[in-house]
């Protein structure tokens, strides 16, 4: 009987990362995830017939007792919770096209009102044709009983209320011009950039100071990034604002230094739905922000 292979699983690790990223929404945890896969993988006495399918059921059951966990977790997080970014160097139209199938910030956003479970069976059927019979088993429930989950989970997304249709070239466009108007304090061209809906977001994770709830309306998103951006952020120096790639889209990297010494990091990105921006996320949590080969 073969024993498992290490190479036979490094076929599958990127696959399964894809997999435990989308139900975690933190690389990171996602790696973490994939790495039990395979320790559990390499104990195996018995033989194999289906890798893949194996591995796939073994990560998501990995991933669903995580997101049980961090429900506790996430309860007493301070202020909002946006998933860890990773942050890459823009990109041309074909590096783009690579990475189409990455999934956004803002889905992930929205995912995290799910339950574990339907966040679990929405990924396996709907990303990955996982068959119901099969999610069932990692849900330790009947096939009809994970239909009912994804169903449950597609009308919580659809009911998010953060739209998200814009190609790269378009968010780049509107964002551009949101920060345009943010940096010079112009309210009205803000909000005209601003879908009438639109929900603000930033994490600083308990270790940077920004707003604790979510804002919602163009005018007081609007009113609210006049203030923070207005005039390249008042007692920041040495500031530095570069076009990057969250999961594919279009964001923008803030870099400087604040009036106190210590370092100013924050990475925005957007939603863009017919050429208004539909959600905001700032992510200012250091420990949630991976800058790759920037």
């Amino acid at each position: 009987m073969p024993s498992p292979s290490a190479a036979e699983f490094e076929t599958h690790r990127v696959y399964l990362t894809s997999v435990a990223y989308r139900m975690l929404g933190n690389r990171a945890e996602a790696e973490d995830a994939v790495q039990e896969a395979w320790l559990r993988y390499a104990q195996q006495t018995e033989e194999i017939r289906d890798a893949r399918g194996w591995l796939t059921t073994v990560t998501a059951r990995i991933c669903l007792d995580q997101l049980n966990s961090a429900r506790v977790r996430r309860a007493a997080y301070p202020g909002q919770w946006l998933p860890a970014y990773v942050v890459d160097p823009d990109a041309g139209p074909a590096e783009l096209a690579e990475r189409a199938d990455q999934v956004s910030v803002a889905l992930l956003v929205v995912m995290e009102r799910l339950t574990p479970e339907q966040r679990v069976a929405l990924v396996l059927h709907d990303a990955f044709a996982v068959p119901f019979e099969e999610v069932a088993t990692v849900l330790d429930t009947t096939p009809a009983a994970a239909r009912q989950h994804a169903s449950r989970a597609r009308r919580a997304i659809a009911d998010g209320g953060i739209r998200h249709t814009a190609g790269p070239a378009e968010q780049r466009r509107v964002l551009t011009a949101f920060l345009v108007a943010a940096q010079s304090g112009d309210v009205h061209a803000l909000a005209a950039v601003l879908a009438p809906d639109v929900v603000a977001i930033s994490d600083g994770g308990g270790v940077v100071r920004t707003a604790i709830n979510a804002i919602g309306g163009a005018e007081k998103v609007a009113r609210f990034y006049a203030g923070l951006l207005g005039h390249k952020l008042v007692g920041v120096t040495d500031m530095k604002v570069d076009p990057v790639l969250v999961n594919g889209d279009a964001a923008m990297l803030l870099r400087g230094t604040r009036a106190d010494g210590q370092p100013l990091l924050a990475v925005l990105t957007v939603a863009v739905d017919e050429g208004r921006i539909t959600g905001l996320f700032n992510q200012q949590n250091p420990e949630k922000v991976l800058l790759g080969d920037l």
